[in-house]
């Protein structure tokens, strides 16, 4: 077995990346043939309205609540208030929540980042960190596409991807029929070479748009 040392983890091109990129994980000669990130109207316009119903009629019901108290009871002691005070700042949490999934929205989308090289998808989120992952065509086992109003309304959709083991969604992606159907066409090629062996596979064949003839036709390969 090969020796491994330090010299593993020496940039060859010297350069020092402190922010964790798409680029820093690239291996040498690796080429990235897509690129994208969610847009960033349907992006916000999807973090605005998540929750915001939900958000909506919490903030009616406590609205309410703190109406009648100070319309039928005017003068509550002061401990009283501070302890609704409290008790109205906790029990509005979804409030506060729906408020921060909007702020944290913008940064979100600034950071998250998708690209599809020769050899795999890489998904980059974050917030106030940054998580990369990439996941091999290899593993891809199927891939799926989600338009929902707003999405419609900006051209553009969610692509969900399932691997062996994993689960990784592209959200807002323009051109979204484009993308799903280039994965899916990866997908299917992908199965097609686990099926048929690369050395027996000429240009054309009726079922994956290539044909598979050799010293082994399909016929024979079923009988043995």
């Amino acid at each position: 077995m090969k020796r491994i040392d330090d010299r593993y983890f020496i940039r060859k091109d010297g350069k020092n990346i402190p922010e964790q990129t798409i680029e820093s994980i690239l291996e040498p000669e690796e080429k990235i043939l897509w690129r994208g990130k969610p847009l960033r109207k349907s992006f916000l316009l999807s973090a605005f309205f998540r929750f915001f119903f939900i958000a909506l009629i919490w903030a009616a019901i406590d609205a309410a609540i703190i109406s009648l108290l100070v319309i039928n009871v005017p003068e509550l002691p002061l401990p009283v208030i501070i302890f609704l005070c409290f008790f109205f700042l906790l029990h509005l949490l979804p409030v506060w929540m729906w408020i921060y999934s909007i702020i944290s929205a913008g940064k979100r989308q600034k950071e998250e980042e998708y690209a599809f090289t020769e050899k795999r998808i890489i998904v980059k989120k974050g917030f106030i960190g940054a998580e990369v992952q990439s996941y091999p065509y290899s593993s891809m086992t199927s891939v799926n596409l989600r338009i929902g109003i707003i999405e419609k309304l900006c051209h553009v959709g969610d692509i969900y991807l399932v691997f062996d083991n994993q689960r990784a969604v592209l959200e807002d992606i323009e051109d979204p029929y484009f993308i799903y159907g280039q994965l899916q066409k990866i997908a299917n090629d992908i199965k097609s070479d686990i099926l048929y062996p690369n050395a027996l596979r000429p240009n054309e064949n009726p079922g994956y748009k290539t044909s598979y003839r050799g010293d082994i036709s399909v016929s024979d390969r079923h009988h043995h």
